[in-house]
């Protein structure tokens, strides 16, 4: 169970009891004013215990079992591609952030003759979006009553990517862990009849285990994941046994609740998905706490609303996504070719750059340092004024770059072309238009 911060506080230098500790009391080298602000820090998990050198070996224990993340972090991975799932804080995203997005797999049969081909689309996969590369996570090889050993073989030799291995039968569970030698998989699924021959292969060939109880019963699924855990295996996945929207919805916020609001570590680990072929089940599973997500089968069309929505849940709602500042070159531009500026906010950028490369028309684009902010709300704020675009335009030596002084900014601070013009002597500064997709006709029209 958590501690308080008070809690906390008793366990620090400031409370001991020993001279040699208490004399580091209130030290400041944690980077806070008193234990006291340390402590409230700690348990609002706003710092880590490690800020204080001090701390007595018996009151770090108690402190990092308290600290300890409510749900594990559980890690699979092959040939370098590494997945992290689990170690989330809090139930909604705008209370801190979300910090590791789901898994998403692809379900292939040992009796599908195109396993590999298809794990191999599947490792293929990849789409930019706002500066991002958006690709799948793995494969999941059923058992289905195929050579299963050959085909986690060939998929893991198509694809290099982490593996579920999903079956209850540990004859083939271990066949298809040493075909998969060198990959750190999950294993599904360790149930009420076959737990302990699933937890000794888990715990010898290092893999993670899902538990499944057999049908949805929380009660029974903690004792289960309690089982497990004093078997040895500490890496635990939690399959609650729904497939249905209500029912998943239910159980799987039912589980961070108790994880995450009244410290229940029996189900303190993230969740295995099972989506079908349903994507909104699947989007379904991205918003409400799916860790790890088994989709029957891979279609882009499907695949891509499910990669950007994952993307936009799991950004920090603090941190607005970023490109970096500098100058773009789009379509190849020469020095004679048009200078424009906007800020560093991904989606303004992406905007204007996607409509000038889809133009064919050439430019220059300067991305000024707005902290991630949009044109507007940059302006409003005082991120994006004369002094920094002028700034931006001076750095990066623009004036040397091109053979003109000519400077277009967007028609929504068409405010700042008095002052630009003071702050940038000998530049023309020309008002282009409101909106992205405007660019391309203003270019023709007014570029000479």
């Amino acid at each position: 169970m958590a501690l308080s911060g008070i809690q906390i506080y008793k366990l620090l230098p400031a409370s001991s009891k020993n001279p040699e500790v208490k004399k580091h009391a209130n030290c400041k080298e944690c980077g806070f004013p008193t234990c006291l602000a340390f402590a409230m820090k700690l348990a609002q998990k706003q710092a880590e215990l490690a800020q204080c050198p001090y701390v007595e070996e018996e009151s770090k224990a108690q402190l990092e079992a308290s600290a300890a993340p409510p749900i594990r972090l559980i890690t699979l991975s092959a040939d370098g591609r590494k997945l992290e799932v689990g170690n989330e804080t809090v139930m909604f995203r705008h209370e801190k952030t979300f910090f590791h997005p789901p898994g998403l797999f692809v379900r292939v049969k040992d009796t599908q003759p195109d396993a590999a081909e298809v794990a191999k689309a599947v490792a293929g996969y990849a789409v930019e979006y706002v500066g991002m590369d958006l690709t799948l996570d793995g494969i999941a090889v059923e058992a289905d009553g195929g050579d299963f050993a050959a085909t986690v073989a060939a998929v893991k030799a198509a694809s290099s990517l982490p593996l579920i291995l999903l079956t209850e039968d540990p004859a083939a569970a271990e066949a298809g862990l040493k075909a998969a030698a060198g990959v750190r998989v999950l294993l599904w699924a360790a149930t009420p009849d076959n737990w302990q021959a699933m937890a000794g292969l888990a715990k010898q060939y290092n893999a993670a285990l899902a538990v499944r109880p057999a049908e949805t019963d929380l009660n029974a699924l903690a004792g289960l994941a309690e089982q497990v855990k004093n078997a040895g295996v500490e890496d635990i996945v939690l399959d609650p046994a729904c497939r249905d929207f209500r029912t998943s919805l239910q159980t799987f916020t039912q589980l961070r609740r108790l994880a995450l609001k009244h410290g229940e570590r029996r189900v303190g680990y993230p969740i295995l998905a099972f989506a079908g072929n349903d994507p909104l089940l699947a989007g379904q599973h991205i918003a409400k706490y799916g860790g790890f997500i088994i989709l029957d089968s891979f279609s882009p069309a499907t695949v891509y609303p499910l990669l950007v929505l994952r993307a936009n849940i799991f950004t920090d709602p603090q941190k607005p996504i970023q490109v970096q500042p500098g100058v773009y070159e789009i379509n190849n531009p020469k020095p004679s070719d048009p200078l424009m500026v906007t800020t560093n906010f991904s989606i303004t950028y992406f905007s204007v750059a996607n409509e000038l490369e889809s133009s064919g028309l050439p430019g220059w684009l300067l991305v000024a340092d707005a902290e991630g902010m949009s044109v507007l709300t940059a302006w409003a704020a005082g991120k994006f004024d004369a002094e920094r675009i002028a700034k931006a335009v001076n750095n990066n030596g623009l004036a040397e770059k091109l053979a003109h002084k000519r400077l277009i900014i967007p028609g929504h601070v068409a405010v700042l072309m008095g002052e630009l013009e003071e702050e940038l002597p000998g530049w023309e500064i020309n008002v282009g238009p409101r909106e992205a997709v405007d660019l391309p006709n203003y270019l023709k029209m007014q570029w000479g």
